[in-house]
């Protein structure tokens, strides 16, 4: 198949862009991150090249919440699947989340400063809970729920222990705001086997 190069080098620059602007955001902060900050961090002769390519300031930061989601997904998806279901599986889901925030720290600084300052045209929050924590819950409650029904996991209430594992992993980034130096590799550890007493059959 002939792949258009204007379509490529379309796709090549607002990758550029994007990650110019997660750059910026984790750097200086959501509000510094103008557009003249992040054309100057891209090399970009002017502004109006990102304007070719986003509609406006909504549309590039949506696309950074997508990138940023993107790349955790393949991640996490290519170290859980050897994982067998039950315990192995919910480690591998702890670890690879943990070791992902460790070596994307300018990814999650930014998603984190987009997701407190950011609003839409239409006033909403770039974060939505009543959508947003489902969505990112689901495939952890399948994991949960995949280990009951191999008689790994023993019998719980999916929705609280999915939930409860969440806000423990979600709370990361912002943990380490406050404690820059935390042994993260320690963090994993001690999570996997608080987790896993608490999920796995008894003898």
């Amino acid at each position: 198949m002939r792949v258009n190069p204007s379509s490529v080098t379309g796709t090549a620059r607002r990758a550029q862009i994007v990650a110019a602007t997660i750059g910026a955001i984790a750097e200086l902060g959501y509000r510094q991150a103008t557009f003249a900050r992040i054309a100057e961090r891209a090399g970009l002769s002017s502004t109006r090249l990102i304007s070719y390519h986003f509609a406006g300031k909504d549309d590039l930061i949506k696309a950074v919440i997508e990138d940023v989601y993107g790349e955790l997904g393949g991640f996490m998806g290519e170290r859980m699947r050897e994982a067998a279901p039950g315990r192995a599986a919910l480690e591998a889901f702890i670890r690879s989340l943990v070791e992902f925030i460790a070596g994307h720290e300018a990814q999650m600084q930014a998603l984190m400063s987009v997701f407190l300052e950011h609003r839409f045209d239409d006033g909403s929050g770039s974060y939505d809970a009543a959508t947003d924590e489902p969505r990112a819950r689901a495939p952890l409650e399948e994991l949960l729920t995949a280990g009951q029904e191999c008689g790994e996991l023993r019998d719980f209430d999916v929705f609280v222990m999915a939930s409860t594992i969440q806000r423990a992993l979600d709370g990361l980034p912002y943990l380490l705001r406050s404690a820059p130096g935390l042994d993260l590799d320690r963090y994993a550890d001690e999570l996997v086997t608080l987790f896993d007493l608490a999920t796995r059959r008894s003898p």
